[in-house]
């Protein structure tokens, strides 16, 4: 698709990942009377792309979550942004979209906790909630509108210079940390990795480590100034 195009766009990226859902679907379908628990199988679906270096593009449907870490002029340390929303039915906004779309259902947020962009056909189509799909995954009542519509979230962002990092994770690391908490833990082990590649340098240089250690700061307020 991106040869196609000639280059990468929000439009790229919607049609590569419709094609994705696409193909998943039709062997779902294919496979329905001997493998029908295929139906039952999705993924929550998040893509980082940097494109030439100076643009960010980040497409998200489900509840990964991307930030960035930014440099902060004051403290030189990197503050979190965050630059995804999560589709989840923990979140307020989501369930009032859900129960608006579904207002006939009333286990409407219960059928759609997570909101997967790949598969979890049953949700999306409803010729495949009955048998012989297992009973755990049908659905008690039948549906009119997909309960799950693989729509994207698309943010187009320009890289500035003082952008040094970039996260992105599933529900699974977001559960635990805190955007800041990534962040940190982050520019963390890019400082020791520096502090390793000096004391590596200053051996092979026979310098001393100090001596690279005030050029490199020295560099730093170059850098912030």
């Amino acid at each position: 698709i991106v040869s196609e195009q000639q280059d990468v766009s929000e439009t790229v990226i919607k049609k590569a990942l419709a094609a994705t859902e696409e193909d998943f679907l039709s062997l779902v379908k294919n496979q329905w009377l001997r493998k029908p628990h295929m139906a039952s199988l999705g993924s929550c679906c998040l893509v980082v792309v940097i494109c030439n270096g100076l643009l960010l593009y980040i497409a998200n449907a489900g509840d990964s979550r991307a930030i960035l870490g930014g440099a902060d002029r004051g403290t030189r340390e990197a503050a979190s942004v965050q630059l995804s929303t999560e589709d989840n039915a923990n979140i307020e906004s989501v369930r009032d979209e859900l129960w608006s779309l579904h207002p006939d259902d009333s286990q409407i947020v219960m059928h759609k906790f997570q909101g997967p962009y790949i598969g979890d056909a049953y949700l999306g189509m409803s010729e495949l909630n009955q048998e012989p799909l297992q009973l755990k995954f049908r659905l008690p009542e039948p549906f009119h509108k997909p309960i799950l519509s693989p729509e994207l979230e698309i943010l187009v962002r320009k890289l500035q210079p003082g952008d040094q990092i970039l996260i992105f994770a599933s529900d699974g690391l977001w559960e635990h940390l805190s955007n800041q908490e990534a962040v940190d833990i982050v520019q963390g082990i890019a400082k020791r990795l520096v502090k390793a590649v000096l004391q590596e340098a200053a051996k092979k240089r026979e310098m001393r480590h100090m001596d690279l250690k005030e050029i490199d700061c020295t560099r730093d307020q170059e850098t912030f100034s």
